[in-house]
This record gives C-alpha cells, sequence and structure tokens, in this order.
C-alpha cells in the first residue's frame, strides 16, 4: 500500500499527477488506481518506487508498513 506522505507528495506536486506519471514510463490511470486503492499496489514495485524518485521521495518513505490483524479465534489460540 502507499504511504499517506508518497500520496500528499503527489498531490502537491508542481507538476500534474498525470505528467509525473507519463515521466515514470506508468499509465496515468493506473496511478490514480494506485492512489485510490482501487488497484493494488505492490511494495518494491519499480513503477512506483521511480514516481517516488522523481517526487524527492526515499524508498522507505513510499510504501506503508503492511499491519497483520489477527482474527479474534486467532488471538484465542495464541
Amino acid at each position: 500500500m502507499l504511504s499517506k506522505k508518497f500520496k500528499e507528495t503527489l498531490k502537491l506536486a508542481d507538476t500534474p499527477q498525470y505528467k509525473i506519471a507519463i515521466q515514470a514510463g506508468v499509465n496515468p490511470t493506473l496511478l490514480s488506481k494506485w492512489v485510490i486503492g482501487a488497484e493494488k499496489s505492490r511494495i518494491g514495485d519499480k513503477r512506483i518506487i521511480k514516481i517516488g524518485k522523481i517526487l524527492g521521495l526515499k524508498e522507505s518513505e513510499i510504501f506503508e508498513k503492511e499491519k497483520v490483524v489477527l482474527k479474534k479465534k486467532q488471538k484465542k489460540l495464541l
């Protein structure tokens, strides 16, 4: 999942989102889908990392750390 910092930086960028997508070799529609969560983004995706670098972000700032959520039944087993 994309980090809040990535989304905010993209939103506040001086360059329009579609131009950033094209510069990174990504379809602008796909970038929009990643941002709103309609399309899953994969941690380590080189296209997303390239967009992050265009925005001046470090790789560690691009993706949210995944949280593991245990169901109640699983918690009882622990």
